[in-house]
């Protein structure tokens, strides 16, 4: 989970950097693949920079290139799932030169390299590993022959290949045209059998956890096969569609065609969970939302699933006063259009706590415990006030990081859920896109 996180956290912080011209560069090194060969297309690249109008753009790319040359000589081979690496300038102030690297080792394995020189890094690839936590079936085929396949995320892994003979020529001699057709329409049974059967075993072998079968080929032996009735009863095709091949191509073909399937299978997920969550909230029962609460119910092990948007981010903010009497702990939280500040806490560290940070910290606990709307920061005088008894920021750090580890410690399930659609954005708005369905209330 912690680890799901940091990527998320490294994408979400590449994704706003800006180049003030196309000069950020997103190198992508597949899995398997030599580091003399990218480093060979790299020095190309570098060549061809110098043709490069503008003296900054191009005195830019070429300190990336060779910024990102440097760092391919530490490795002796490829990592196991490959490597993106990105780099360019990021100086937000223009004729500064801020050059930075930042690499990824990818979650599942690259199959493609790229090289792509732009006003931003390329992080689409990336993404959508990120995204995939389900794994679906595939079946391309028609009557002559089928694959079957996997898909998780971006990758496609073909499992098995069978071919039929139940629609070869074959010389009848002196059979009756009835006899050959009931042989025709044996081999045919037979080899929708022998799709089922594999289909069978890749689910068995999976535990049952693959969410669903897509089926596509250029003809009618797709749909047969689909009411052929040779699947596991557990086996949900999520829908039949036309492609113009049967093999690897076939395959890229289908996952196109079924995008819109496959979406609605990951917002249904995300809008289960979701509607789970608010279901709790809305009878006062087994949940709990901010992070401060929902902090408390993971550390007691009340927690089941925590919930988090990959938009938020929630900041751990210690603060202390001249005389160090106390620290406050202050979480601050920030998404997109979201933007308060939500817990506070007291950490008395000598003498007696400080009457007067005391008496705002227990006004904010009071606020969240009562549920009370709050303001933005700029307007939330609780947190202004705290600001001003205790004006020293000693520290701050990723909240949700640490959220995170604790729920990997206890055993409780995380789910990320998006902050694009209606109802991650109403977690988000509402609910501050933190919260915990507890195991009890």
């Amino acid at each position: 989970m912690s680890n799901e996180y940091s990527l998320l956290k490294e994408v979400k912080r590449l994704r706003s950097v800006r180049g003030s011209g196309t000069e950020l560069i997103s190198v992508y090194i597949p899995s398997g693949a030599q580091i003399a060969e990218t480093s060979g297309k790299l020095r190309e690249e570098l060549s061809q920079s110098s043709n490069i109008k503008s003296s900054s753009t191009k005195k830019n790319v070429q300190a990336a290139i060779e910024k990102i040359l440097g760092y391919l000589r530490l490795f002796r081979e490829t990592p196991k799932n490959g490597l993106a690496v990105f780099c360019g300038n990021i100086s937000k102030i223009p004729g500064r030169e801020d050059i930075e690297l930042f690499s990824i080792e990818p979650p599942l394995p690259l199959k493609v390299g790229m090289y792509r020189c732009d006003s931003d890094f390329m992080l689409e690839p990336i993404e959508d590993m990120i995204e995939a936590k389900e794994t679906y079936a595939l079946v391309v085929m028609d009557g002559r022959e089928a694959t079957i396949a996997t898909l998780k995320g971006p990758q496609i892994k073909i499992v098995r290949r069978l071919n039929s003979m139940a629609h070869a020529k074959v010389r009848k001699g002196g059979q009756s045209a009835g006899r050959f057709e009931r042989m025709r329409e044996e081999a045919i049974e037979d080899f929708h059998s022998r799709i089922g059967s594999s289909v069978n075993d890749l689910y068995a072998q999976s535990g049952f956890k693959i969410k669903g079968l897509i089926i596509g080929g250029p003809g009618p032996a797709k749909e047969g096969f689909a009411k052929a009735g040779s699947l596991n009863y557990q086996i949900k095709v999520l829908g039949v569609f036309n492609t113009g091949y049967t093999d690897e191509y076939g395959l890229h073909e289908l996952v196109e065609a079924a995008k819109e399937v496959l979406a609605e299978q990951e917002a249904s997920k995300e809008r289960a969970i979701i509607e789970r969550f608010m279901h709790e909230v809305s009878r006062n029962g087994r949940a709990a939302y901010d992070y401060g609460p929902t902090r408390e119910a993971v550390e007691s092990r009340q927690a089941e699933i925590i919930v988090i948007n990959k938009d938020v981010d929630v900041i751990e903010e210690f603060r202390k006063n001249s005389q160090e009497q106390s620290i406050i702990v202050y979480y601050k939280v920030e998404g997109k259009g979201v933007k308060v500040a939500r817990w506070a806490e007291e950490i008395t560290v000598s003498g007696a706590p400080n009457p007067r940070i005391s008496d705002v910290v227990n006004r904010i606990r009071d606020a969240i415990s009562n549920h009370t709307p709050w303001p933005p920061i700029e307007a939330n005088t609780a947190y202004n006030e705290l600001a001003q008894l205790c004006p020293i920021v000693t520290e701050q750090r990723d909240a949700i990081e640490e959220l995170l580890k604790k729920a990997e410690e206890g055993g409780i399930q995380a789910e990320f859920v998006s902050g694009e659609s209606s109802f991650g954005k109403q977690f988000l708005m509402g609910f501050s896109g933190v919260g915990a369905i507890l195991r009890y209330k």
